[in-house]
């Protein structure tokens, strides 16, 4: 996600107003270039980075190669005219962030566990190697999203969707449909994986269409749950941490 100069100074300004004044060049540069997205580290809309062990980066030369160069297939962008010593002091930062107090979900994980079984979670979504395939694992899905991430994914599933999870949909010539989840497509063909596990593998010429719903998402929206229920939820998917 390339931000706009406008958007970035926007973006600079709204984070320095929650942070205070940025105390070293490090946390200023991260600031600009990263609390659009993560905020505080853990309060953003992106990966949830208040954490000792983050998934992507688990050596310190991971982490800098995230920076520089994002990660493909995902919102993480590169780095924008940062020098490798600027990233270095981002990384040094997200580090000091990883080293603070998590954050505390305000709801119950025990009653929210509940919950994601009563409303059909472990249907689609894995846990600790039980359930689903049908949607991502969630065994350590507390490392890698913040608490309004997970909020929004429940509530607004298709304006967080999960890289690799984007719904998809093809009518072939003899009238079948096929429909789940778009694996990869080019010119001249799709990958589509349906809610069986069977990968179908459709060239474009023998469809009479191949519609990829871009942007949305087989995620049903909980926007119903009461607020209780959501933080008890969301206070569950938070403790799953991969232990």
């Amino acid at each position: 996600m390339k931000l706009t100069a406008p958007l970035a100074i926007t973006a600079l300004l709204a984070a320095s107003s929650a942070f205070g004044q940025p105390k070293s060049e490090a946390e200023k540069l991260y600031l600009f270039n990263c609390a659009f997205c993560h905020g505080k580290g853990d309060d953003g809309f992106a990966a949830n980075l208040a954490s000792p062990k983050l998934p992507h980066a688990p050596t310190e030369g991971a982490l800098v190669n995230i920076i520089k160069n994002g990660i493909p297939g995902t919102d993480m962008p590169a780095a924008l005219g940062m020098t490798d010593a600027e990233i270095a002091k981002v990384a040094a930062y997200v580090r000091a962030i990883g080293r603070s107090a998590p954050a505390k979900a305000p709801g119950n994980a025990a009653n929210g566990q509940k919950l994601y079984t009563k409303n059909g979670c472990v249907g689609c979504h894995m846990v600790g190697g039980q359930g689903g395939k049908n949607g991502p694992d969630l065994t350590d899905i507390g490392l890698r999203r913040s608490l309004p991430n997970l909020a929004a994914s429940l509530t607004k599933p298709e304006a967080a969707i999960a890289a690799g999870w984007t719904a998809a949909e093809a009518v072939a010539k003899d009238g079948t449909k096929i429909a789940g989840v778009r694996l990869s497509e080019d010119a001249f063909s799709i990958n589509i994986r349906d809610d069986k596990g069977k990968i179908h593998l459709l060239r474009k010429s023998q469809l009479t269409s191949s519609a990829v719903s871009l942007g949305k998402s087989l995620m049903p929206a909980y926007d119903k749950l009461s607020e209780s229920d959501l933080n008890d939820l969301v206070a569950y998917l938070f403790s799953l941490r991969g232990e």
